[in-house]
Formats: structure tokens, sequence, C-alpha cells
């Protein structure tokens, strides 16, 4: 099989009859049985996979191919079915381990690629011609590992050039590598332990050998090299023979712009309206079942509330509190799963829920597509980094240490957004964190109340009372200024949490911004600031930092995080 650029009009070596592919069917048959017996029992090892760097930290060797080498509308479908093949194998590849004396074989690693598995036809280079076939395409991988195999100074334990060459090619320079299951395969040996990794942008293949210390110096450069192209007389979609039985002559090409996912989770209104407006006839809009989502898409995700993907027979928990993100994220990685293996080849381009991106990423579905993220929260390691210095300044503190993904979690997202295209957020501190990649959506405002409320001197916290929400701050700027606070949220952080400080509750019925001088929320870590929101559409003042997700507006005064001498100069202001 293999990654082909095609020469219009050319001839097959022979033509395909009947006979000859029957022929040709019973050969490899016989092949794949003559290699079963030679190795039963001592086949190679399928090599287990590292979800973390392990240490290997320095590239020996690395291959870069692009993915779309046709550029004829007749041959977009296959380019479509080889990616998809590329992503289906990368995600098999990517991580593998290579020990001392273990033999990387392909075909152990990768499997056999079957439609039940999620490969799609693509073009595979079969005696002299480019035929349609399930796994087409997947010689641009191995061309890529013997590349990068050579570059590292691998034992090379079998290899297999393909038939037919074709000067400047990467059959000609003697770095190709040709695979069909299961009887020709690719087998090496790395002469110290490695790390593969595979991995597909929107445009390039990116086959890497990572090491644990640097290659020799004495040793050859490693190459990066473009091996992925082949050239073949002929495809089925362009041959002359018209009457050869595996002609494609004829048949309506697909579109040139592939489709569009939306992979939604988070029942926030600004991206309700975003999808509404981005939305084309073609795309798919939902979660598992991946069907168009009925006119009025605003009204019935708001309806339907966090977790769109409840058909699959889950639900994720709404991103907030500590213990819950760690316990999700099993469920989470299922359902980005599921929701992969319903990702047709032509669905080119995704917009991700944040709370997917992680496994999506892990799991391969986002290689070989462009896609944006609807962000909800600050990037794991950046958020956790901060409660990690938090909780070094107040070690007393202990909610600041319960908040924390796992490890593959905050690294699987960390690197999807470093290829991400785009980054959809009303939140203004995460859409500074990415510049121009940033499309900032304004927040959506509530109507102001029909009675505005009462004014008085009371502080209201939002909550809930916990450290990352700033309740320590507010408490004891309220101790210093001696003014009554109203707890809004749920307290958190224990029984007695307020004491000396004047906590004054909402009247019976009343709204809980009756009595308010200011609404103070001094948070470390915000996700969507909805009471903030209401306070400022009532009229009443908010003093928060830029981790509430605000940008300055009237009503709205900013004080640094953690600044208590700044929280009680803010608030003194108002009195």
């Amino acid at each position: 099989m293999a990654s082909i650029t095609l020469e219009r009009g050319g001839r097959p070596a022979r033509r395909l009859t009947r006979a000859a592919q029957a022929l040709f069917e019973v050969k490899a048959t016989l092949l794949r049985a003559r290699r079963a017996l030679l190795e039963a029992g001592r086949a190679p090892r399928r090599l287990v996979r590292s979800a973390d760097g392990g240490g290997f930290d320095h590239v020996v060797a690395q291959s870069v191919t692009g993915l779309w080498t046709d550029p004829a509308l007749a041959e977009h479908a296959m380019q479509l079915g080889k990616v998809q093949n590329l992503r289906r194998a990368a995600a098999r590849l990517d991580g593998t381990v290579l020990g001392p004396g273990q033999v990387f074989s392909f075909w152990r690693q990768v499997g056999r690629a079957t439609k039940a598995r999620g490969f799609a036809r693509g073009r595979m280079l079969q005696q002299g011609c480019l035929i349609p076939a399930v796994g087409g395409g997947l010689c641009q991988l191995s061309n890529a590992l013997y590349d990068v195999a050579l570059g590292a100074g691998c034992r090379i334990v079998e290899r297999h050039a393909h038939s037919h060459r074709v000067p400047g090619s990467a059959a000609a320079d003697g770095r190709d590598a040709t695979v069909a299951w299961n009887y020709v395969d690719l087998r090496f040996e790395a002469p110290a332990p490695m790390r593969l990794g595979v991995r597909l942008t929107d445009h390039d293949l990116i086959v890497s050998l990572w090491a644990k210390t640097p290659r020799d110096s004495s040793a050859d450069a490693p190459p990066t090299a473009d091996v992925g192209a082949l050239r073949a007389t002929a495809s089925c979609g362009s041959c002359d023979e018209t009457d050869c039985r595996l002609h494609e002559g004829g048949h309506a090409p697909a579109a040139l712009d592939g489709r569009r996912a939306f992979l939604v989770d988070e029942a926030w209104p600004e991206f309700a309206a975003f999808v509404e407006a981005e939305r084309r006839p073609e795309d798919v809009i939902g979660a598992a079942d991946l069907h168009r989502w009925p006119a009025g898409f605003a009204e019935a995700y708001a309806a339907r509330g966090p977790g769109l993907v409840r058909s699959l027979g889950w639900r994720l928990t709404p991103p907030q509190g500590a213990a819950r993100r760690s316990a999700d994220a099993g469920s989470t990685a299922a359902i980005a799963r599921a929701l992969a293996r319903r990702l047709t080849p032509d669905i080119t381009e995704l917009v991700v829920a944040q709370s997917l991106l992680a496994a999506l990423w892990r799991d391969g579905a986002l290689g070989g597509r462009r896609f944006s993220v609807l962000m909800t929260r600050l990037p794991a390691d950046v958020l956790q980094a901060r409660l990690d210095a938090a909780f070094a300044a107040h070690p007393d503190r202990a909610t600041l240490a319960d908040y924390r993904a796992e490890p593959w979690f905050a690294a699987a997202e960390a690197e999807a957004l470093e290829a991400v295209a785009r980054i959809v957020t009303p939140h203004a501190e995460i859409a500074a964190l990415f510049g121009e990649r940033a499309q900032r959506l304004e927040w959506r405002r509530p109507p102001p109340p029909a009675r505005p409320p009462e004014p008085g001197d009371v502080f209201a916290f939002p909550g809930p009372t916990v450290a990352r929400k700033g309740a320590y701050e507010v408490r004891e700027a309220a101790r210093q200024l001696g003014v009554r606070v109203r707890p809004a949220g749920a307290e958190l952080e224990g029984p007695g949490f307020w004491s000396g400080v004047e906590v004054a509750a909402a009247a019976p019925g009343a709204s809980w911004l009756d009595g308010v001088r200011a609404v103070v929320h001094p948070a470390i870590a915000e996700g969507a600031p909805r009471r903030l929101l209401e306070a400022l559409a009532a009229g009443v003042p908010v003093i928060a930092t830029e981790a509430a997700g605000l940008a300055a507006r009237p009503g709205l005064t900013l004080v640094p995080m953690s600044d208590v001498a700044a929280l009680a100069a803010a608030m003194a202001a108002l009195v």
C-alpha cells in the first residue's frame, strides 16, 4: 500500500482482469498462511505504548510528509480515505516504546486494516496500478517509519521495496518500505531505548524517534525527508483502460471541501449563538449520533443543558468542583472514543468542547483535521500551576490542592492547544492567552431586573465559599473594614469559616442583590461569571480579578489576585 502522487493518462503494467485479480488473492492468501506457519509462537510481541514522554527528550530522527499529495478532484475521496487510514494507524503507533532487543513490527502494532476497525478506502499500489482498497495509503507511514529507523541507526529486520520504481521517488532512493497484511511487513530493532511519535497535523504526517540521550555526534545527522510520495503509471480513476474491472471512470467525485462537526457539551448561550451562526447545511451538529441538529438549535441546546452526550448512556458532570474532574476523566475519555468512531473521513474540521479535547487528542481523532476549541476554563496545566503557587503560599488552605486533572489529561490538552487553529471563548483572560488564535465572544448579559435591587451596605460574595474563588481574601478584607458580607454560594471550607465577620443573609423572598453595596469576587480561577453579569445588569458594582473572565467595563473594578490590600482598598472606596 502506498501514498501516491498520480501521473494522469498513464497505462498499467498489465490489465487487471478478474482472473489476474483472483490469482493475486490466492497468492496473498498462501503467503499469509506461510507467514503464520513460520512464525507460530515466534512472532514479535506487540510493544507497549507510553502516554507521557517517559524521559525520551531528544529527537534522533524525524520525517515530515504532506498529507494531501493529490489535488485532483477525482482523487479527493481517496485522499480523505488515506488520511483516515493514517489517522487510525497513528493512534495505534504514537507513544510506542522500543526497549533493548525488542523488534518493532508494523502489522503487530497497527493490526489488520478493516472497515470494522475504522479504516477506509484509499489508494493501494498493486501490479502497477493504484486500486481502491481499505487501508490504502498506509505506505506513506511505513515509508516514514523506515526512513526514521535508518536515521536513528536501527537494525532493519525486515523491509520490502515497492515493486514499481520511478526516478526521483523514495523507491528510487531505496528509502521506501511497502507493507501488505500481513506477509509484507516492516520490522526494525532500535540500538537503544526509544519512543516512537506519530502525529498528524492538518497538513502533515510527522514521524519521530525519541531517545533519552542525544544522538552520537559522530553518526550521520538524522534526516528530515519527504519520503511519502511514489508515482504509479495509473490510478483506477484516471487509467485509459476503461474495460478493466476496476476502472472508476464516470464516478462522481467527492466535494473538495469536507464537512465540519460540532462536538458540543457546555450549554453556554454564547456557544449556542456561535454554533448557530457558524453552521452550514452540510455540517453535523450534536454529539453521539452526529446527525444534523433540527431547526432551533440554540433553544434545544440550552434546554438540554450540560451533557449533550446523554444518548450514549453517559453524562458529563459540569466541570466545576475539585474531585469531580478527576472522577469524570474516565467517562469523558469513553465518550470521546465513542464520538471519534462516528466521525466519517469526509469530516475535515472539528469544533470541540474543551471537556472532550484531551481524550480526542490522545486517541488521534484530531489528526489530519483543522480544529477549534470551545474554551470554558484555563488550560489544565496553567490552572494547576496557578493553584500550586497559591497553595505553596497558603498551605493551610487545603482546597487549593484538590482541584487537579490526571497527568495524561493535562499533558494531552496542552499538546492539543499547541496545535489548535482557533480558540472560541467569551472569557477575556483565556482569550488573552492565545493572542491572534482567539475569537472572543461577548458574554450574554442578562436583561435588567424588573425591579432594581434595594441599595444597602452589604458586600455579596457569589461563592462558593472556597479558596480558589477568593473566599479567604474577602474574609480578611471584611474583618479589616468591619463590613457585612453575604455569602451566596455553598460553604465548602467548613463551619465557622466566616467567624469574625458579620454575615447578612437575604430576606426571605428577596433578591440576593437586595441591600448589596457591591459584589466581590477575587477569584484565582473562574469559568462563567454569571452572577457578576447579573449584578452589572442590575446596576450593582462588581469588584473582581481578571480570572473572572470579564474585560474592563463600567461598574467593574479589577484587582490583582490574592492581594488583600488592593481588595480592601477597592471595597473601602465604595463604603
